[in-house]
């Protein structure tokens, strides 16, 4: 049995998350399908680099498959193509290592968040509509809060008694393109729920509800507010996933264009 790494993206709006579930469409369970197709009656094992929520894309997701074959890298990249819905696509195939782990190995994660100034039609899958204005500048200082090895309890739904809420964060960016503001927070890792409730407080500050003390509170002590203001899923992508060696250059831009005419 032989090991490849696989680059894959997908539009999230229609799926339950990335991984498997029990009554519910998934990413994943969508590939195994795929892959049952292309190889029947062929064991293989498919793990992605980690897991979106519900409703949220992926610009970059990283998987390894093991399956034992005679196919061509590309052959498998086209016929998994063929076999999967058209808002899941493979982008390339390469042979790994078989000690290579996409999880377990993956450096650092990025996401992009896009915030739209205006009703868009046709980009509404794919941003959060913020009516109020909001000031950037108050957003960039307080994203600053963020960065560094942080306690992110209030932001995440998973259980501290599990696992670990710490992560570590190396980069909050907030730029503006059109009507849209986009924001990309890259970190080691991030627990369930994490970066859209960061975007969901961010939003808040931008329209003067909250302070950045209320930012450093929900850092030192629980608290529910950040909750209460999660982000919706449509704005979020996991833009990549960087490995030992990689050249993470990728420009901070939109995947949509949102401007006004004239």
């Amino acid at each position: 049995m032989a090991r490849f790494k696989v680059w894959l993206e997908y539009q999230g709006t229609k799926y339950r998350g990335w991984q498997i579930q029990q009554n519910a469409r998934t990413v994943q369970g969508e590939l195994r399908q795929a892959l049952a197709t292309v190889f029947p009656d062929t064991e293989f094992e498919f793990q992605g680099a980690g897991r979106t929520d519900a409703g949220v894309h992926a610009l970059l997701q990283v998987a390894h498959l093991d399956v034992k074959t005679s196919l061509s890298c590309e052959s498998v990249r086209r016929r998994l193509n063929d076999a999967l819905p058209a808002d899941v696509n493979i982008l390339k195939i390469t042979p790994a290592s078989p000690r290579f782990h996409a999880r377990h190995h993956a450096q650092a994660r990025s996401y992009l968040y896009q915030i739209s100034r205006r009703r868009t039609a046709l980009g509404k899958n794919f941003v959060w509509w913020v009516r109020e204005e909001l000031d950037v500048g108050a957003m960039r200082q307080a994203a600053a809060l963020f960065l560094g090895m942080k306690d992110f309890r209030s932001f995440t739904d998973d259980e501290p008694d599990a696992k670990s809420t710490r992560a570590l964060i190396e980069n909050v960016e907030i730029v503006e393109e059109g009507d849209l503001i986009l924001v990309r927070v890259r970190g080691s890792h991030f627990l369930w729920k994490m970066v859209r409730r960061i975007i969901g407080v961010l939003v808040e500050v931008g329209k003067g509800k909250l302070t950045e003390d209320d930012v450093r509170s929900f850092l030192k002590a629980p608290s529910a507010r950040p909750a209460e203001l999660t982000a919706p899923a449509s704005g979020l992508f996991l833009e990549a996933v960087v490995y030992e060696g990689d050249q993470d250059e990728r420009l901070l831009e939109s995947v949509i264009k949102v401007s006004r005419p004239g």
